[in-house]
């Protein structure tokens, strides 16, 4: 059973934070997240970092400039992942209001792999551009730069992965990760890079004098497009990354989003006016990825280059139905793998490793964190690829880099791992079909070395228990208002409950009225439709429930367990 452990709470950080205004139960979760002073919440677009901290950022402006001006032809090479192709929207958007001649084009995955290719190169080559930008890759192709260049190619990176022992030789890289970057947030997803490219580009044009014979462009419309790949990257929300989901959910929210942002959120049933940073990460971000999973990238991006509703909305319902497909897949392969998990046990292990020729590569990464989250390890799944290979998507557990864990598996088995990339928690990678056992050996071996026994226990770090009168709707919509997400986790809270009434509800939930120190309140417990005994410990958020237009505080039971 997880062990459900409170957050720490540093005491001089929460009465910094009554002092400036916020209330108790805001000061306690700020507080409990790293928040030492008032200003780190700053989410206006004047506590963003200036762009002149990446490295290479001002040639890139100047090279992006002389492009523009010379009407050379630009391709934009994308990723087929929710940060590709909001980084490529963001891209072709923002240049194009600068007068860039601009396309794209994005690897099928299942045909061409991840990146900047050789063979992504030739293929780029039959539309005659004169430069490649990469948006979301790029850092570790150096085969692909080596042979574009040969072609007579020019190519700009814009990046955010780690790089590899060498950079390609590319004209110009932009990557907060790459060597002798100083810029101060290492987590800007490939959208964010991308954004910071367009404002050194208008501050490159301003200098020029371009805007004193047409319209300087407000970029600040692209921010939903940087919101949304930031959260469905689920890269760490440190504040600069708060800034810019907050100002695009606040553009969302004001009906300004772009119509493909509005299309996907209406597709899932949500009301773009209330959009929060959980939508974009558990809804329109499935809805955009599963283009890329099952079908062609290439469709999601049109979907958010599109300036109607009613094309946005064809293509948006098109997303829908292959995520309903997608979630058909992924249960299916969930089940073949508990199934083959049966005889095995896991807890023996620091790791989770497993192969299965029916699956589909687009759905692995899902698996492998379906898998992660159920058993607490470092978790790969693979599926078979083409030429005798076989694909596999990671993701870890905190404490585990899973990318430098490969890195380590790699150096010492060199012909072992064909190719890899990614971050701390979740990286890819290809190895052959023949292999598969030797590989599973040397990851645990090398996973072994660098976790130990409690690193594997399941823990649910919590906010504690609220206080009488912060059980309310009130506090529920506030905290509906904050950004959350990797790093910067929602809150969720603890206690004891009796339980008054309890029912099942579509068929696999359980609608809950639950008391506390004199409170009765409701509540429900997705994917769950067992009873639950009268008294219960239970972590749980706030949520504000709409019913016939009346709003309502329920809480959402994540977890529970017999009370003590």
């Amino acid at each position: 059973m997880p062990e459900i452990t409170p957050r720490s709470i540093p005491a001089s950080a929460v009465q910094h934070l009554l002092d400036n205004g916020y209330s108790s139960a805001l000061a306690k979760i700020f507080a409990a997240r790293g928040i030492t002073h008032s200003q780190q919440l700053d989410n206006s677009l004047a506590a963003l970092l200036p762009f002149g901290d990446l490295k290479n950022i001002h040639q890139m402006a100047g090279l992006l400039a002389d492009a523009i001006a010379a009407q050379k032809r630009l391709l934009v090479i994308a990723d087929y992942d929710a940060d590709g192709a909001t980084a490529c929207a963001v891209a072709v958007r923002g240049l194009r209001a600068f007068g860039a001649k601009i396309d794209f084009i994005v690897p099928n995955r299942f045909e061409y792999g991840y990146g900047l290719t050789p063979e992504i190169v030739h293929l780029a080559a039959e539309s005659h551009p004169d430069i490649l930008l990469t948006v979301d890759n790029g850092i570790a192709s150096v085969e692909g730069v080596a042979e574009a260049n040969r072609l007579g190619m020019q190519v700009f990176v814009t990046d955010h992965h780690l790089p590899g022992d060498t950079l390609p030789d590319a004209a110009c890289i932009v990557n907060p990760n790459q060597p002798g970057c100083a810029f101060p947030s290492k987590h800007l997803a490939g959208v964010g890079v991308m954004f910071y490219v367009l404002l050194a580009l208008r501050a490159e044009l301003r200098s020029r004098g371009v805007f004193a014979t047409q319209p300087e462009p407000n970029l600040g419309n692209l921010l939903d497009l940087v919101a949304l790949g930031t959260v469905a990257d689920v890269v760490k929300l440190d504040q600069n990354n708060r800034i810019l989901v907050q100002q695009g959910l606040q553009r969302i929210r004001a009906g300004r989003a772009c119509a493909g942002i509005n299309a996907l959120l209406q597709a899932a049933k949500k009301n773009p006016a209330k959009a929060s940073s959980q939508d974009l990460g558990f809804t329109v971000g499935p809805r955009l990825n599963a283009a890329g999973r099952l079908d062609d990238m290439s469709l999601g991006i049109n979907c958010l280059l599109a300036d109607d509703a009613a094309t946005a909305t064809q293509i948006a319902a098109k997303l829908d139905s292959l995520n309903r497909e997608r979630r058909g897949i992924e249960a299916d392969m969930q089940d073949s793998a508990l199934a083959a998990l049966e005889n095995i046990d896991p807890s023996g292990n620091f790791t989770l490793t497993l192969f299965d020729a029916t699956w589909h590569q687009g759905v692995i990464g899902i698996l492998a964190s379906r898998l992660k989250d159920k058993f607490h390890r470092p978790t790969i799944a693979f599926a078979r690829a083409n030429d005798g290979e076989i694909k596999g998507s990671g993701r870890s557990i905190a404490g585990l880099h899973l990318r430098d864990a490969l890195d380590m598996v790699s150096k010492r088995h060199p012909a072992l791992i064909k190719k890899f990339g990614g971050h701390a928690a979740a990286a890819g990678l290809s190895i052959a079909e023949t292999d598969f056992d030797l590989f599973v050996a040397a990851f645990e071996k090398v996973v072994g070395e660098l976790l130990d026994a409690d690193d594997l226990a399941q823990r649910i770090e919590t906010d504690g228990a609220l206080k009488q009168g912060e059980m309310t709707l009130e506090v529920a919509r506030i905290l509906e208002q904050q950004v959350w997400g990797q790093g910067f986790p929602a809150p969720q809270f603890n206690d004891d409950f009796t339980v008054q009434n309890q029912r099942v509800v579509g068929e696999k939930h359980l609608k809950l009225r639950l008391s506390m120190q004199g409170i009765t309140i409701e509540a429900i417990l997705f994917g769950h439709n067992q009873p639950l005994p009268e008294q219960v410990h239970a972590v749980y958020s706030l949520s504000v429930n709409e019913y016939n237009g009346n709003q309502s505080l329920q809480l959402i039971v994540r977890h529970w367990q017999d009370a003590v």
